[in-house]
């Protein structure tokens, strides 16, 4: 019997009460294994399953919507993804500081403030700040409607700064031409392991704050293998936007992306 929930071990309470989770090999207590892979109180997995395909559904559609709309403007969007504190609006201020000759957008996704997009603009760049409030992640709709506001020009280069979390925004296509996961050196090297959605999702890992690797134990070697376990092709860029090695590797990224859609758009 679990000595955590009373269970006997696959699920099932003294009380005769369903919790669908599994004990694992190492006691850890196992919520993501049904077929719906979460847990919410008094839903079952099929019924689970049933919502989330609706959610996402509705968004892929609403994504499909701003995916043309990205093509049909030459508009290259960025979703940029981490956990909070990783340093993605600190690279997205820099990097902001070194596109001055070319056109440039940002919508700024998080719970509550406008803080982020407040030092967004100190660049000069357009920002719009999304407040999703208790949601976890900005959503398709968002984006669009973000859009219409920012109204950006013709081949505009579009930073959208998602909500900090490693979970909830792997799930979500914004339409999006490239996924970017920021993993900072102040953060365990088990990350991708942690939450393999999230980096099996992305197309590239910024590892920040490198600047800091002199005064830290962290092994980037390290979490450049626990990430490709995860996605074998992803793109690996360590940068500091604050000191040495500095950015360069991430501007090389973004220049080498706008040649390619140059190139496929001749």
């Amino acid at each position: 019997m679990c000595t955590v929930c009373g269970c006997d071990g696959k699920g099932q309470t003294i009380d005769g009460h369903s919790h669908h989770h599994d004990h694992g090999d190492d006691g850890a207590l196992n919520y993501g294994a049904g077929e719906a892979g979460v847990h919410v109180p008094g839903q079952s997995q099929t019924r689970l399953i049933e919502i989330e395909h609706d959610i996402l559904s509705k968004n892929d559609a609403l994504a499909a919507e701003n995916r043309s709309r990205f093509l049909q403007q030459g508009i290259i969007a960025i979703n940029m993804m981490s956990s909070p504190g990783s340093g993605k609006t600190t690279l997205l201020v820099e990097t902001l500081k070194s596109l001055k000759d070319r056109p440039v957008g940002v919508i700024e996704g998080d719970q509550q403030t406008s803080n982020d997009a407040d030092r967004i603009r100190e660049t000069g760049a357009p920002a719009i700040q999304v407040n999703t409030g208790k949601g976890c992640h900005l959503d398709a709709e968002m984006v669009g409607h973000a859009m219409d506001h920012l109204a950006p020009e013709q081949g505009t280069l579009l930073f959208i700064e998602n909500v900090g979390n490693l979970v909830c925004p792997a799930a979500f296509d914004l339409g999006e031409t490239r996924r970017v996961v920021l993993a900072s050196v102040t953060e365990g090297e088990d990350k991708p392991l942690k939450y393999p959605e999230m980096f099996a999702a992305a197309d590239a890992m910024v590892v920040t704050k490198a600047d800091l690797l002199p005064h830290i134990h962290f092994d980037v070697e390290l979490l450049i293998e626990n990430a490709r376990k995860v996605q074998p092709r992803l793109d690996v860029l360590t940068t500091s936007a604050t000191g040495a090695p500095g950015i360069t590797p991430w501007l090389s990224w973004l220049n080498g992306l706008t040649l390619q859609f140059q190139e496929a758009a001749e």
